[in-house]
């Protein structure tokens, strides 16, 4: 083995060393800092468009199918709607909507789904084939037909297992994320 080998390793990393501890840069000024009350974070989240509440004259809205205590409830905590069409497979239902409720000021997927719309009789028979080929569950009740989806399946449940639910009536649908949620949309058409 060379012996000069271990002792130019050693001047190299000898060297090395103060190089870098001899090219630091002097001490600069503190840079001036803005008082707390002017800065302006920036916002995380974008805003969504939402709904506001707003009764209207006789149609629809995403405060006027649920119940005013439903309204009262969620606007008290700072939620807003989301309207939305109203669409069960690929039959479109544009005298209807979906109400999707939540915080749109945070980064969210807690909220509250309530949909409401008229369905011809047809509409209806087609819909229901499309929710039953597609592995949803039929339960027939005295409100109408409740189809669910499979709860192996749901992101969430209510207190009975069911998931996110649709009830059929006569002339119209319902739909919440959960089967309990149903009795909150009061809306009769």
């Amino acid at each position: 083995m060379n012996p000069r080998i271990p002792a130019a390793a050693l001047s190299a990393l000898l060297l090395a060393v103060v190089l870098t501890a001899c090219s630091g840069a002097p001490p600069s000024e503190p840079k001036p800092t803005r008082p707390a009350a002017e800065t302006t974070p920036e916002p995380t989240v974008q805003p969504v468009e939402t709904e506001a509440p707003d009764a209207t004259d006789g149609k629809p809205a995403c405060d006027t199918i649920i119940t005013e205590g439903t309204v009262e409830a969620l606007t008290a905590i700072g939620w807003t709607p989301k309207r939305q069409d109203f669409v069960i497979g690929d039959i479109a239902l544009p005298d209807g909507m979906l109400c999707f409720w939540a915080d749109y000021t945070i980064a969210t997927d807690h909220g509250q789904l309530y949909g409401w719309a008229e369905i011809s009789s047809d509409d209806a028979a087609a819909a229901q084939a499309s929710l039953l080929e597609s592995g949803w569950l039929r339960e027939n009740g005295p409100e109408g037909s409740y189809f669910t989806e499979d709860p192996q399946f749901s992101l969430g449940t209510d207190d009975e297992g069911y998931g996110m639910t649709y009830l059929f009536g006569d002339g119209w649908v319902k739909l919440s994320d959960t089967k309990q949620g149903l009795i909150l949309i009061d809306w009769a058409g």
